[in-house]
């Protein structure tokens, strides 16, 4: 156990509370506890009801305690990336040590230099990122630490957001009972699952978070998050058409349009999709009908997309990734490169137990907390260790009788101690 490394990340979308629970051991990333909870208490990158974002939290964190044993007590919170923005600097530092030899201190200096900027009130400090170091000449992304020299410098991005939407969901979660280890934004939550950041050094790539409400679009470049901006234009935008034609749920409209019709007219089928009674009669809708329905709304999103990129395309290579609920629509990649004339696809996580394109931004939490530890030195955990250590021994479950099932093993395994006995 001393291996294990397990933490909680939290992220508040515009229609649902989403919680993993996840373990490092050694250099793998296990999913332990996945809990999506509806909510309807953040609309228009604001909080509107305070009190049901934090029961959502709060019943997000005490479903996962029911299967896991132990209660979460400590969580890393995902916040959008509304009115994100950037500041880039450079800080250099002596180094002073009495060999020359670069410390994490050393970092920590260069990072707390670049903090002492004032910022403007209306927005927070979310995150100090190590772009890159320079260390005698030479540049590296990797941290230099152990090597010699005179001095150091650090180019630094301080990552900021709405200061109002930062403390009030950072009130929310602490209202649940929470304590938060660590703030990202989910742009950058997302560039870290995804690679993105490794992918962005020599083209540009833009991330398409598409949710329910908005799609929010990051810019990346040089290795780094640039801009963000949000279009308030989602899936449920998209299957709302099947709501007003139908008289669907919306919950059910959008399950329809994510994982029910193929967005290729030549693919559609006149093969039933849904089935529902109302007034006594049995309705249904097929591919292609439901096709028809949404097609005008689709062709909104990819125009109203494709001006927003067309500028960042014609800057140089470029590539996109749609992710968040609408990376789970089929065929939105294949239409949207039609129209950019670029390479476009959906990202879907492939860690087991969290292959859900909505999951990339809170699964993207963990590593993007993982990669800061070395400079952090942070030694917390999420969970109440000792309650979970005793949820998973098999000495505590053997002690308290839980595994005297009837099998053929545990027959054999009494008989055997009988007989030492």
């Amino acid at each position: 156990m001393d291996n294990k490394q397990i933490f909680a990340a939290v992220e508040i979308t515009d229609h649902e509370v989403r919680l993993i629970v996840g373990e490092f051991f050694n250099t793998r990333f296990n999913i332990i506890k996945v809990e999506r909870v509806p909510v309807s208490g953040l609309a228009d990158n604001a909080v509107t009801d305070e009190t049901a974002v934090i029961e959502a939290i709060r019943k997000a964190a005490a479903d996962a305690e029911k299967m896991i044993g132990a209660s979460v007590k400590k969580v890393i919170l995902g916040l959008p990336s509304h009115n994100m923005k950037r500041h880039s600097l450079r800080s250099t530092v002596k180094i002073t040590g009495i060999d020359g030899t670069i410390t994490v201190e050393d970092v920590r200096e260069a990072m707390r230099k670049a903090e002492a900027i004032k910022i403007d009130k209306n927005y927070a400090l979310i995150q100090t990122v190590c772009v890159k170091y320079t260390v005698n000449g030479i540049t590296s992304r990797r941290m230099p630490i152990g090597e010699k020299a005179y001095e150091m410098t650090v180019d630094i991005d301080l990552l900021c957001a709405d200061r109002k939407l930062s403390f009030d969901l950072v009130n929310c979660v602490e209202k649940a009972g929470l304590q938060v280890m660590d703030i990202y934004l989910d742009i950058f939550a997302v560039a870290k699952e995804a690679a993105l950041f490794e992918q962005a050094v020599n083209q540009n790539v833009i991330v398409l978070k598409m949710e329910r409400d908005n799609t929010t679009l990051g810019l990346i470049t040089k290795g780094k998050l640039n801009a963000c901006m949000i279009e308030p234009f989602g899936v449920g935008t998209i299957a709302g058409a099947a709501v007003d034609a139908y008289g669907l749920k919306g919950d059910v409209a959008t399950e329809l349009v994510k994982y029910s019709v193929r967005l290729d007219e030549r693919s559609a089928s006149a093969n039933p999709v849904y089935i529902w009674a109302e007034n006594g009669e049995t309705r249904k809708i097929n591919e292609m009908e439901l096709y028809d329905c949404i097609r005008p709304q689709v062709d909104e999103w990819l125009n109203s997309i494709g001006e927003l990129c067309g500028s960042i395309l014609q800057a140089g290579p470029t590539a996109v990734i749609i992710t968040g609920e609408g990376g789970e629509m089929q065929g939105l990649d294949v239409e949207l490169q039609r129209r950019l004339k670029c390479e476009v696809r959906n990202y879907i996580p492939e860690t087991l137990g969290g292959r859900n394109a909505g999951l990339t931004a809170c699964l993207g939490l963990f590593y993007a907390y993982k990669d800061k530890l070395p400079i952090s030195g942070y030694t917390d955990t999420s969970l109440d260790m000792e309650a979970f250590l005793k949820a998973v021994s098999y000495r505590e479950r053997e002690k308290n009788g839980t595994e005297q099932e009837d099998t053929l093993t545990n027959k054999l395994r009494r008989v055997l101690l009988d007989g030492r006995k």
